[in-house]
């Protein structure tokens, strides 16, 4: 425990260290949303009727930014070699990197889509549950994304690739995450039925997902 800890510490130290990486990130979910309406022209009414899609798919494009960067230091610097070889497990390193990417990035997106509700016309009643469907779905968004950063850690154009592995494995969280606003937005809808897949997806990647990676980045490292 005192290694995961540690390890812990210092994936946010990084994180912090390289905060430009975070502000391009929270930039380019401000910029996909905020040019939303200019494109769709001022129908209020659609604009609300969209938003939740909106703010999802901005959320998971800006996401994608951030993800090479979840191994690729480190295996610039030797790091992750000593990382494999210390006394966690590899698939303990990764499902860490990937639970720091989620605190890191995964959250401050999820704040800040908070906001960003306004400028869609978003109805007030709906931030509860887009609160709670971001919370528990982003979670997935980490942690899938960190089996696509370790499939392409030594791929020349990597961040392209990256997205095409990626993109599809988020569709499900999409879904669901959608599925669950539209049924407070407009009735009628089982909002925690999503809500349960959701937080299915979510566990399951939480599971799985650290064990592909690690067979990944081993694959990778031989």
């Amino acid at each position: 425990m005192t290694a995961v800890m540690a390890l812990i510490e210092r994936e946010i130290a990084l994180a912090f260290r390289q905060g430009g990486t975070l502000g391009t990130v929270l930039g380019f979910y401000v910029v996909i949303v905020a040019l939303m309406p200019l494109g769709l022209g001022p129908d209020m009414a659609l604009l609300s009727r969209i938003a939740p899609g909106i703010l999802w798919i901005g959320l998971m494009l800006s996401a994608l930014l951030s993800l090479p960067r979840m191994l690729e230091g480190d295996d610039e610097d030797g790091s992750l070699e000593v990382l494999a070889s210390g006394p966690l497990p590899l698939e303990a390193v990764t499902a860490v990197k990937a639970l720091t990417h989620w605190l890191t990035t995964a959250v401050p997106l999820a704040l800040m889509a908070l906001p960003l509700g306004l400028l869609l016309n978003l109805d007030v009643a709906a931030y509860p549950a887009l609160a709670a469907t971001l919370l528990v779905g982003t979670p997935a968004i980490s942690f899938l994304g960190s089996i696509g950063a370790a499939l392409t850690l030594r791929a020349r154009r990597g961040g392209l690739l990256l997205s095409l592995l990626v993109l599809p494995l988020y569709i499900p969280t999409l879904i669901f995450g959608i599925s669950a606003m539209s049924a407070v937005l407009t009735p009628p809808g089982s909002f925690w039925a999503s809500m349960a897949i959701l937080g299915a997806i979510s566990l399951a990647a939480v599971a799985l997902a650290p064990l592909a990676a690690a067979a990944a980045v081993r694959a990778q490292m031989q």
